[in-house]
């Protein structure tokens, strides 16, 4: 028989239980009202379509900036841009460095990551590449700690690879209006190797993609500007009973949303006739997505003259975009339009302002008088342009001499690829390599086996190689489905400029680590099949493939992460990773 105190404390117990179950009652259905509120029903589509590219980036910015600073070495062309960026910090130009110092006469390199900064020469370096890039490492030496630390020089490209996923995304929204597909563009960028292992390094080719790609974003603004605007004039025009019109054109508006078994196998067109009016339109050349645009190109080609090549094309690209869209306005002789009344006044306005932008990035080689051939023109005054100032003589000089550098580099290096192969990964970049003695890392796995560091810019093959079919695909699904969609056209844009124009450069020294600044526009060709299977395949077959596919690119990344960000692994684990000989 329960005694009295017994009973009082069960009694107790159970009623501490009842108001531990309240309370956690009363906390679930507080959660749950929170979870509705913040739920994507009252998120609007805007909010979504931010959001989703931010936590994108912020998964791409983890896996860029934990373990940045290993190796804790000057790895490969380190040497020259980030030995140049403190220097261009400390002195307002690039100087010369020994290969050799100190006591014991080590390597320049192994001083300099060690800590020992100020060894430098007073006479000014020989540099072949233009100064933006290397400002912007200098900018992360300034604000993460300084010279000897390899994350302060690493931080300026991890925080670039970061923010190009975020406009990547954003890309991809605008392109094909479906976050799925846009937040698969920031994933695959994300974990790619070739675009980690660059955001990794202290190198130049990813502040080019940053500003290529940033550029490609505000013309697509524009573009979209343009359209707006041109629709609003149209409709201005159309009730204006003094206008005239020349004939009344059918206007095919395809509802690529719809698949084609839900009409019969054909596709649906939203036809719609349209008065073409016997007008060119209003003036939509200028806006300040141009502008922008204009001075992103700018810093590209700062940074590399290889950026010049993204100005051409993308600016040939837009007037196009204008000009195609007047006649879907619904405006007459549109072609000629988009030649004198777009391409003329654009070329008029984002040439001067590319080049004063490029020529901005020397300010610090123009105020400098010790600066490398700065006093060229003094000591030659009857060569060169006499009709310059004698500082802008000495800068193109100086520019006619790299230009020599650049194109009859030839020299034989163990890791050089011909940019035919670039697309297909088949000769990777070793970054780094090094030989453990103790075992860290994954070393301890296996106790027998050697132990390796290892840095390799090696594209996830699989990535790379389906983006190359899908670039054929593409094309196919343009010609005979989609009947011209410009979005193949700004798919292939980035190609048309970061990869196309090395083609005549076959026997120039180059490395695969280049084809860096076409990988967002590789990743979108990906999305554009997507886009196309998404509107022609049911619905749980789409989503089947899309998980397949994501998975597996996912876990081929998972598996090559330890070669990509010097993680120490046995010696027969990076072996297994060579799946080419051309990769040793």
């Amino acid at each position: 028989m329960m005694s009295s105190s017994d009973l009082l404390s069960s009694q107790h117990h159970s009623g501490g239980r009842l108001l531990a179950r309240a309370r956690w009652a009363m906390l679930r259905d507080r959660m749950a009202w929170a979870l509705h509120l913040a739920g994507p029903r009252r998120l609007s589509q805007r909010t979504l379509g931010w959001l989703g590219p931010a936590l994108m980036a912020l998964f791409a910015g983890i896996l860029r900036f934990v373990r940045l600073g290993s190796p804790h070495a000057v790895v490969f062309d380190e040497t020259y841009y980030v030995k140049d960026a403190w220097t261009m910090l400390m002195t307002g130009e690039a100087r010369d460095w020994p290969d050799r110092a100190g006591a014991k006469d080590l390597p320049i390199d192994q001083l300099f990551a060690s800590g020992d900064t100020n060894l430098w020469l007073s006479s000014a370096e020989y540099v072949v590449h233009p100064p933006i890039g290397k400002w912007c490492i200098a900018v992360g030496l300034k604000l993460f700690g300084g010279a000897g630390n390899p994350f302060a020089w690493r931080a300026a490209t991890a925080l670039v690879g970061t923010l190009a996923v975020l406009i990547l995304c954003r890309v991809a929204l605008r392109l094909f209006h479906n976050l799925p597909i846009a937040l698969m563009a920031g994933f695959l960028l994300s974990i790619d190797g070739l675009g980690l292992t660059m955001s990794r390094t202290g190198l130049l080719d990813s502040f080019i993609m940053l500003f290529a790609l940033a550029a490609f974003a505000c013309l697509l603004a524009h573009r979209d500007w343009a359209r707006a605007r041109l629709d609003e004039a149209y409709e201005r025009d159309l009730a204006n009973r003094s206008s005239n019109f020349i004939e009344s054109a059918a206007l095919p508006r395809w509802k690529w949303g719809e698949s084609r078994r839900q009409n019969g196998g054909r596709r649906r067109a939203d036809s719609r006739s349209r008065l073409v009016l016997d007008s060119s339109g209003p003036f939509i050349a200028c806006s300040w997505w141009r502008l922008a645009a204009a001075i992103l190109l700018g810093l590209a080609t700062g940074t590399k003259w290889s950026g010049a090549y993204f100005f051409a094309v993308f600016a040939v690209i837009s007037v196009l975009w204008d000009a195609y869209a007047r006649r879907q306005a619904g405006y007459r002789g549109w072609l000629t339009a988009g030649l004198f009344k777009d391409g003329l006044p654009t070329a008029a306005y984002m040439v001067p302002l590319w080049a004063g932008t490029y020529l901005a990035s020397w300010s610090g080689w123009l105020l400098h008088p010790d600066a490398y051939m700065r006093n060229w023109a003094i000591s030659h005054p009857v060569q060169g342009l006499t009709f310059l100032p004698p500082a802008l003589r000495s800068l193109v000089e100086y520019h006619r001499q790299m230009w020599r550098f650049h194109t009859s580099l030839d020299a034989p290096h163990p890791y050089m690829a011909n940019p035919l192969t670039w697309p297909l990964q088949i000769r990777p970049t070793s970054f780094y390599w090094h030989e453990l003695s103790d075992r860290p890392g994954l070393c301890g796995l296996a106790p027998g086996s050697e132990c390796v560091a290892s840095v390799t810019s090696l594209g996830n093959p699989l990535l790379w190689w389906l983006a190359c079919v899908c670039l054929l695909l593409g094309l196919l699904t343009t010609l005979l489905f989609r009947r011209g969609d410009w979005r193949y056209l700004a798919v292939i844009s980035g190609l048309l400029a970061g990869w196309l124009p090395w083609v005549q450069y076959l026997n120039r020294t180059t490395f695969t680590f280049y084809a860096v600044v076409i990988l967002p526009w590789m990743i979108l060709s990906i999305c554009y099949l997507a886009d196309w299977l998404r509107t022609n395949l049911s619905a749980p077959a789409y989503k089947r493939t899309c998980s397949i596919v994501l998975w597996t690119l996912g876990l081929v990344s998972l598996f090559f992460y330890p070669i990509w960000t010097a993680i120490p692994v046995p010696y027969w684990f990076w072996a297994i990773h060579m799946w080419l000989p051309s990769w040793i």
